[in-house]
């Protein structure tokens, strides 16, 4: 084991290497006996692809992965849409289920979203997608999510998003029935509308059993959907409109985060009436546990339970990571999914008693998992983890809880430095980046992220910190950011910071903090109300809620900050002392600011709005721009460029001499 000064390690972790496995599978889902899904192509312009898994000849299952616990299974992975097709769907700006599909005379027939021009699109394989739906002048046009494919019917039910003015705001959302033979391809009044728009958002019809119900979740402004939505049930009419529609469960104060059928037709949903997000049949608790069933719903078609056909549930459930799960409602028992993974994404599917799910872990990326419930084996099918490096350059993350302020805890992941080949001298503590989570209703996974082994691999630790509002310990966790967001965010993040400092973890002088979105703000707002760190990294930030919150940003989060600051009409005062633009002039430290043109949830006006107050105070910092780049990056380029900048500015800020590492410009 050589020594060598913290962030100066050799690492075979390069950004392009990083890029490459960055995001992973999503929303996978049956076609008859096959698994398909999408999956990002960031080397392809960042756009989503669809994955299908042609069924595996019998005898031709693969041996298992070396050291890990899930079986692999044999049969071949197709993208079945070239460049330039990009599947995802711009319904609420984060998007929603972009596909849908089932098999008709032996032949998978699917629909999906197609980024550039929002369009439904048909799709056999062996043809051409075909357009389902026009495109509209108005505004941002029309954009659909979350797909229901009714071939009895000749169509396929989902919602709609429909802009009627040029401003965000001007918007409407229904369920709507578009018919499978494209003669709503230029016809808008083509398009049958099923619901009456009595809620600003709604998700995606759930039929049951026999076709006589339909389920959905409706929720309206200033509510978001963690905060409370309702459960509506209607019935179908033989012609195929809803009618009768009333709310069974849900309010102002209750979250039901998804509602699904059961094999014999009762209504099974997930709700945090109690504090927690758990499971209800026909109005009675399912087995309440002080335990997550649910999350926030932040893209239409997620999916934290599937019922089985024999009675079962399978279920993503825990406190802070998810786990799957097969529940029996009657005994209560829940036997947990044996292999590598320790987190599941809430896209879960079933078909007979077949889960499909997305796990991963510590030592591995997201991979397609099925299980067979039958069974109990759990295998992965798609996307499998490949090693791009030697596994012994990952890091060794550590479950932490720490003490904040009033003794309240704080959950975190610590990736302290690691390699196997070198260490830092005995003498010296490494440098560590605070990360801040973006939502900031979420959490950070604590999954295997080349990203944060960039930084550890060089000997730089990461902290991710889970700090009050956080999802994964209960709605009392959640709310405590009502009204708090600036303060105990950037509370907690600073108390997990001056922790790993006060017990010799960290290096007191060389403490950054980072984050995107909701999590730029935090670093904003950290850079600018304390003296805990020496630099820091703000990406596509929310920096002037007033400007934000009155028509800079998109209607789904447009009215979020009356909860997580207050009600704007009573306190309008918070929104500008909150703001970090309006304490620019407080900001003396490095940092360095991340941003993409084309995004409309936390728009370039708020990163240079904050630059012009800035301006001549002779504090050094960096400002990169990208392209046809939104919220969130996708483009390896862009990604490769961002993280080598962000290694850049604290290899000049702590003194650093990272090999191989382009230095990033530090302008006044």
């Amino acid at each position: 084991m050589r020594t060598l000064a913290y962030g100066e390690w050799p690492s075979p972790i390069d950004a392009a290497t990083a890029a490459a496995h960055d995001g992973g599978p999503e929303f996978a889902g049956f076609v008859g006996d096959e698994v398909w899904w999408t999956e990002p192509r960031p080397a392809e312009g960042g756009r989503r692809t669809l994955v299908r898994r042609h069924i595996e000849e019998v005898g031709r299952e693969a041996p298992s992965r070396k050291g890990g616990g899930g079986r692999r299974a044999g049969g071949s992975e197709e993208s079945v849409l070239p460049a330039p097709w990009n599947v995802r769907s711009r319904v609420h700006e984060y998007g929603g289920r972009p596909w849908a599909g089932t098999v008709r005379d032996g032949v998978p027939l699917v629909v999906f979203v197609n980024f550039a021009d929002q369009r439904l699109y048909r799709y056999e394989p062996g043809g051409e997608p075909r357009p389902l739906t026009p495109v509209s002048p108005v505004g941002q046009g029309l954009r659909w999510a979350e797909p229901v494919l009714l071939p009895e019917r000749g169509e396929v039910w989902c919602v709609l998003e429909e802009f009627t003015g040029a401003g965000p705001g001007d918007v409407r959302r229904v369920l709507a029935a578009v018919p499978l033979d494209g003669s709503a391809a230029d016809d808008r009044d083509a398009v049958r509308e099923l619901s009456d728009g009595r809620h600003r958002f709604v998700t995606g019809p759930r039929l049951s059993p026999d076709g006589r119900r339909a389920a959905w979740l409706g929720w309206d402004h200033p509510r978001m959907p963690w905060d409370g939505t309702e459960l509506l049930v209607a019935d179908v009419a033989a012609e195929g409109t809803l009618r009768d529609a009333r709310t069974v469960a849900g309010g102002p104060e209750e979250s039901v985060a998804q509602a699904d059928w059961t094999h014999d037709g009762r209504l099974l949903y997930a709700s945090d009436r109690t504090g927690w997000w758990n499971l209800y049949r026909d109005g009675e608790p399912v087995c309440p546990r002080e335990e997550e069933f649910g999350g926030p719903l932040w893209k239409l078609g997620l999916s934290w339970f599937a019922p089985l056909d024999s009675g079962l549930i399978a279920v993503l459930h825990g406190r802070g990571a998810p786990v799957l799960g097969v529940l029996d409602p009657e005994t209560c028992e829940v036997v947990d999914a044996v292999g590598p993974w320790s987190e599941f994404t809430p896209t879960l599917a079933a078909h007979g008693e077949r889960v499909v799910a997305v796990g991963a872990g510590p030592r591995s990326a997201p991979e397609v998992v099925e299980l067979d419930t039958r069974t109990g084996h759990a295998r992965v099918i798609g996307s499998r983890h490949e090693d791009a490096v030697d596994p012994a350059h990952y890091p060794e993350p550590r479950v932490r809880t720490f003490t904040g302020p009033d003794g309240r805890e704080i959950h975190a992941h610590v990736h302290p430095p690691h390699h196997p080949g070198y260490a830092g001298p005995a003498d010296e503590r490494p440098p560590y980046v605070i990360w801040a989570h973006g939502g900031p209703t979420g959490r950070a996974p604590l999954v295997l992220d080349l990203e944060i082994a960039y930084f550890t691999s060089r000997g730089i630790g990461v902290a991710e910190v889970n700090y009050g509002g956080s999802t994964g310990y209960g709605r009392e966790y959640r709310n405590r950011l009502r009204g708090q967001w600036g303060v105990v965010d950037v509370e907690d993040c600073a108390a997990v910071a001056l922790a790993l400092a006060d017990e010799g973890t960290a290096d007191r002088d060389r403490l950054a903090v980072r984050g995107g979105s909701a999590g730029g703000w935090t670093t904003a707002a950290s850079l600018t109300t304390t003296d805990v760190y020496a630099c820091g990294t703000i990406s596509y930030p929310v920096l002037d809620l007033t400007g934000w919150g009155t028509g800079e940003t998109h209607d789904f989060e447009s009215q979020y900050l009356e909860s997580l600051i207050g009600p704007r009409a009573e306190v309008p005062e918070r929104y500008v002392e909150r703001s970090p633009v309006e304490h620019a002039d407080r900001l003396s430290v490095p940092f360095l600011m991340l941003q993409g043109l084309d995004d409309v949830i936390c728009p370039p006006a708020q990163c240079e709005r904050f630059l012009a107050r800035l301006a001549g105070r002779g504090v050094p910092h960096a400002y990169l721009t990208f392209e046809d780049e939104g919220h969130g990056f996708r483009r390896m380029e862009t990604m490769v460029r961002a993280l080598e900048a962000e290694l850049s500015l604290y290899a000049q800020v702590f003194g650093m001499k990272p090999p191989g590492v382009p230095t990033l410009e530090l302008g006044a």
